[in-house]
């Protein structure tokens, strides 16, 4: 059975970081390519950061400079370092796993609230 927890999620201020973890279990995690989206309210599922299996990066163009996504092979997890918050990053962030020859397999988390405000 698959499973990716996200955690790390909360209230934060303006400015502020925030550190994401997604713990995966059931999948050959060296096998997949990792990614972070987000899912503010009314808009759209949307692309933040994706780490290939070779830790090659990708990043949307709104948080390049801001955000770093990492992962330690050794304990299946990724991670999502947030830097100079502001309220449009307010949203729900998932963990993906996609499998990078069969891209049809691909699992997501349930989620972690982050919410940016004063």
């Amino acid at each position: 059975q698959v499973q990716l927890v996200e955690s790390g999620g909360g209230l934060v201020q303006p400015g502020g970081s925030l550190r994401l973890s997604c713990a995966a279990s059931g999948i050959l995690f060296t096998a997949y390519r990792m990614g972070w989206y987000r899912q503010a309210p009314g808009k759209q599922r949307e692309l933040v950061a994706t780490i290939s299996s070779g830790s090659t990066t990708n990043y949307a163009d709104s948080v390049k400079g801001r955000f770093t996504i990492s992962r330690d092979n050794a304990k299946n997890t990724v991670f999502l370092q947030m830097m100079t918050l502001t309220p449009e990053d307010t949203a729900v962030y998932y963990c993906n796993a996609q499998h990078r020859v069969a891209t049809t397999r691909s699992y997501w988390g349930q989620g972690t609230q982050v919410t940016v405000s004063s």
